[in-house]
């Protein structure tokens, strides 16, 4: 097959709009062919005089599908390469924009076709960018070729330097909600990425605020999902769900208030209230996938959580196994799993039948967690400026006693 070969002799983009004619018109015969080749150099030659760029990248586009059906891989690169490059041209943003549009647009019409390399186009194409808004608009374009095409792999990389992507782009709300559910998508489907996946949904749904309550709403859906999956995550102890406008709208929905109120019973209260909510919604929770068993090995650690957070800093064995509704025998292997969770730092005193903690995991970060950490903070900052008054005193008293001595032996 012919190979793209630019010469001395005739402009880059006119060698590609040359072979790409060539390759669209080679079954017509050359009388048919020829003709239609050469009009189309000319069309493209008086495009390029008179700096209609955009006009350009559209008639190299009209053949692309039968293009990627045709040429190499190779072939495709270096043609995409000098289409792509079309975006350096023009002066106005605006123009480039529509160029980056269109380009995009086209590659990803057909993402079951070479997906990987539609995607390395897209890739190349945002590198050429420099408005922020078009760079978004091409990657959000790879985020969609990436989920249709089943080449989601190749997108990781990038989600993982999304904090910086963020602040190039500077996005507004809407946008915003639109990249973190398609990231959510993406992250969905891989395997290793479930905390990762969380955190993007998180993000979604903290773009609603409470006063936009009319596109609250389109937020339900994720929302139910969210709670389903923290829910039946089997390490995942702790999110600040509770209190999102996004999802606190569902405590008064007739179809959704009882997934609410499960969330609630996870993250404020204890075995015996999951217990009593299973007995009365145990179809609702199969109808979500959640295994009971699986519920109950959770919220028994998260019971366990809610003890050292609001007992003593001792909490007797007895009161282990009254709460987590479990035999003697088993109290420390379920402390030993929290432990194992990071949610308790604790030493197990078997004399005394005691758990000794030192640290519990919040499940919770909310107003009321931060209003108890300034107040420790405060407390902190007090006990630490008497210390250094003390210090200080003692140092003046030290130095005062020196000198006394030091005349007393003049």
């Amino acid at each position: 097959m012919t190979t793209v070969v630019p010469t001395s002799e005739e402009d880059p983009v006119l060698s590609v709009v040359r072979f790409m004619a060539e390759m669209s018109w080679a079954d017509a015969g050359a009388e048919i062919a020829e003709p239609q080749v050469n009009r189309l150099c000319v069309e493209a030659q008086e495009c390029m005089i008179e700096g209609r760029w955009l006009d350009l990248a559209s008639l190299m586009l009209t053949s692309a599908d039968l293009i990627f059906s045709k040429a190499s891989e190779k072939d495709l690169e270096c043609i995409f390469i000098i289409i792509c490059n079309l975006v350096k041209k023009p002066e106005s943003l605006d123009q480039v924009h529509e160029m980056a549009e269109l380009i995009s647009t086209k590659i990803i019409q057909q993402p079951n076709d070479k997906p990987a390399l539609r995607l390395k186009i897209l890739f190349n194409l945002y590198n050429l960018l420099e408005n922020p808004y078009s760079r978004f608009f091409v990657y959000m374009k790879s985020l969609n070729l990436a989920i249709h095409g089943k080449v989601t792999e190749h997108i990781l990389p990038s989600v993982k330097k999304m904090d910086n992507f963020l602040k190039e782009w500077n996005l507004g709300v809407k946008d915003q909600r639109e990249l973190f559910l398609a990231i959510s998508n993406i992250l969905k489907e891989n395997k290793g990425s479930t905390k990762d996946y969380f955190r993007f949904l998180t993000k979604y749904l903290e773009t609603f605020p409470a006063e936009d309550a009319s596109n609250m709403n389109e937020a339900k859906e994720e929302a139910v999902r969210a709670i389903i999956d923290f829910v039946r995550s089997p390490d995942m102890f702790k999110c600040d769900l509770l209190d999102m406008p996004s999802v606190a709208q569902l405590e008064n929905d007739a179809k959704y208030a009882p997934v609410y109120q499960l969330l609630k019973i996870f993250l404020t209260q204890r075995l015996d209230a999951y217990l009593d909510f299973e007995a009365a919604n145990s179809e609702l929770l199969k109808s979500y996938g959640l295994v009971h068993d699986d519920c109950i090995s959770k919220m028994r650690l998260m019971s366990l959580v809610d003890l050292g957070l609001n007992e003593s800093s001792q909490i007797p064995y007895s009161v282990i196994k009254e709460t987590l509704q479990i035999d003697d025998t088993e109290v420390e292997s379920w402390v030993v799993k929290a432990i194992t969770a990071k949610l308790l730092d604790c030493k197990i005193d078997q004399m005394n039948q005691v758990v000794r903690v030192s640290r519990c995991t919040e499940r919770v970060f909310g107003v009321h967690q931060w209003q108890e950490l300034r107040a420790k903070l405060v407390t902190w900052r007090g006990n630490i400026a008497g210390v250094i008054s003390t210090v200080q005193a003692n140092k003046i008293t030290e130095d005062s006693t020196q000198t006394m001595q030091g005349l007393a032996i003049r």
